[in-house]
């Protein structure tokens, strides 16, 4: 059986283009002794995939190789199964990639048939593990404390500005626009959304943060990091999670300089969510008990048909993405 894939043919040196992909037609392989096949349904589209295109052999996770079927996590259905623990019409999660058809890996877990699409690939599966460990093992918030989350409105950002409120924490959210900075506040119930595309940042954060900034939960980077960091306090925590403001870039904006951090005693720990895939367990069990007690929210921003990534992509980079961006099969 024939199926449609993309496969990653150029590396870019920027902004993602079209020509750095390649639409092709594959043939289903012949199963071997425990593989099983995943027709996909819905894909997520991540900003880390930007980083996977780069040619960094020191990264977190190797490079997309040229030629091969660009990686992506995904939602689907065994379709054929020479493994007992995947059976035919079993639902699976996990890393896929864009094609239509994939061969089940090592890292796919069944999933329950009831649980929406939308829930597992916005709030249980990698957003949401990746905002519980930045959260709650990295900057391990205390109730009446101040944070500051960067990509707001984004799948991540999202997430840990609302665990942050039903844990009792000041939480100011910066955004791409006024729309999502009134999502931030009047849907999501954060206590102030700034714009950073607005003239008077400083101006702001300053009024948003009257206590300063104990906990930073970095996205973006960008001129809000430096304003940010000019407003740490004393013991304060920054979690640097993303940085895409600066994926497109050939050289990175220069950082804040480390005095502060000697001085007033920060700590910054960068991390990839690969690393505390133990954490998993405890992290659903978390996030599961905040929607039951509908302390989270989520949208998703779902494009049509595998050919729609090509393009799709790029709304992550330039913020015109409306919730966590998935691609429906």
């Amino acid at each position: 059986m024939q199926y449609n894939a993309i496969t990653f043919v150029k590396r870019p040196t920027a902004e993602i283009t079209p020509d750095i992909f390649e639409r092709v037609t594959l043939q289903t392989p012949e199963l071997k002794d425990d593989e099983f096949l995943v027709k996909q349904t819905h894909m997520s589209l991540d900003p880390a995939m930007r980083t996977w295109m780069m040619d960094n052999e020191e990264s977190y996770i190797p490079p997309v190789a040229i030629g091969e079927v660009m990686r992506a996590y995904g939602v689907g259905e065994v379709v054929e199964s020479k493994n007992p623990a995947f059976p035919v019409g079993a639902r699976v999660v996990g890393i896929t990639g864009w094609a239509e058809y994939v061969l089940g890996g090592a890292d796919m877990q069944i999933v329950p048939q009831d649980v929406p699409v939308e829930a597992l690939l916005c709030a249980l599966h990698v957003p949401g593990l990746t905002a519980y460990v930045g959260l709650f093992e990295v900057l391990r918030p205390k109730a009446g404390e101040t944070l500051v989350v960067s990509g707001a409105a984004g799948s991540v950002g999202s997430l840990v500005g609302q665990m942050a409120k039903a844990e009792g924490l000041r939480v100011v959210g910066v955004a791409g626009s006024d729309e999502k900075c009134r999502w931030l506040v009047d849907e999501l119930g954060f206590d102030a959304a700034i714009n950073y595309r607005s003239a008077n940042l400083a101006e702001q954060l300053a009024e948003a943060t009257p206590n300063g900034i104990d906990c930073y939960f970095e996205n973006t980077g960008g001129p809000i990091q430096q304003l940010v960091y000019s407003r740490m306090n004393r013991f304060g925590r920054i979690c640097v999670c993303g940085m895409i403001s600066d994926y497109n870039r050939e050289t990175p904006l220069p950082g804040p300089n480390w005095m502060d951090i000697n001085l007033k005693a920060l700590r910054v720990e960068g991390f990839v969510i690969v690393d505390h895939y133990d954490k998993a367990p405890k992290a659903v069990e978390t996030i599961t008990g905040y929607l039951q007690k509908g302390q989270l929210k989520y949208r998703a921003h779902v494009l049509e048909g595998l050919d729609s990534a090509i393009d799709g992509i790029n709304l992550l980079f330039n913020g015109e993405n409306q919730g966590k961006l998935l691609v429906k099969f």
